[in-house]
């Protein structure tokens, strides 16, 4: 959308709030949970053919799976907003060479997952269910992906997932949800009815679903991966992750942008997993 697009719906929200803040907010946070793509186009399905495809089932919901299977270490793949398992054609030919037995996933609403709408609470339950079901040792995700792994690592303790990988990861939820309060301009009634809707559901308030603060109950090894130039989340919540997660390795890129998909970058993933 643009951004004129974009600030008409906020404007028209702010309006609505003036007549009920809870309605405008629930509204508000439904345009932030659903996705606007993320489901296959032909050229994406092309590659996810050559997988494997299974359907998990969790709490009514259907987890899409696709599977290369190998003999190596198992690593699950946990792709980030508004993506699918497509992602990570970049690297996928360089794991199935060294042999890994790959597992991806579609986050809810994404690909071929079920839900009408995407949270990362969720979406670490499907992560936690995947990799007790294959028994992963390696998770990797990319973006909202990674935040979805590192809740699932503390809310779970998977004993089998002995490394890490965060590629983009947030710091914090708190930073996201502040980011699109802010490119919608919403004003102070649905800024803090979307607060309360949170604390709402989830039981507890925006500022306890912190990467960065979760990170430092992770006993797997971890590598970090941010670019310096990203426009989506900042280096610095790259950097605030590292100083929390004690176990974990921080590489620094410039110029490769939140998608990270550069090739020379494969080499020292696969050199982590290795290690």
């Amino acid at each position: 959308m643009s951004s004129f697009v974009i600030k008409s719906i906020g404007g028209a929200l702010n309006a609505t709030s003036l007549i009920s803040s809870k309605y405008a907010s629930k509204k508000a946070l439904n345009l932030f949970a659903s996705p606007r793509k993320g489901r296959y186009n032909d050229d994406q399905k092309r590659l996810i053919e050559s997988a494997f495809f299974e359907e998990v089932s969790y709490n009514n919901l259907n987890i899409a799976t696709y599977r290369w299977v190998g003999k190596g270490k198992t690593v699950l793949l946990a792709h980030g907003w508004e993506s699918n398992t497509a992602r990570w054609d970049y690297i996928l030919k360089d794991l199935i060479t060294e042999d890994y037995n790959i597992i991806a996933l579609d986050a809810p609403a994404h690909g071929r997952s079920g839900s009408k709408q995407f949270n990362a609470i969720l979406y670490s339950e499907f992560i936690s269910v995947i990799a007790k079901k294959f028994n992963a040792d390696v998770l990797v995700g990319h973006s909202v992906g990674g935040m979805a792994s590192v809740f699932c690592m503390h809310n779970h303790q998977l004993p089998s997932i002995k490394k890490l990988v965060l590629l983009g990861a947030p710091a914090h939820f708190t930073g996201v949800f502040d980011r699109y309060k802010s490119m919608m301009g919403f004003n102070n009634r649905i800024s803090n009815g979307l607060d309360s809707i949170v604390l709402e559901r989830f039981k507890q308030p925006v500022a306890y679903f912190s990467v960065a603060n979760f990170a430092a109950s992770i006993e797997a090894k971890g590598l970090i991966i941010h670019d310096k130039k990203d426009r989506i989340i900042p280096y610095e919540d790259g950097q605030l992750i590292a100083s929390r997660y004690q176990n974990a390795e921080l590489i620094s890129t410039t110029g490769f942008g939140h998608g990270l998909k550069d090739a020379s970058l494969t080499p020292q993933i696969i050199g982590f997993i290795n290690a």
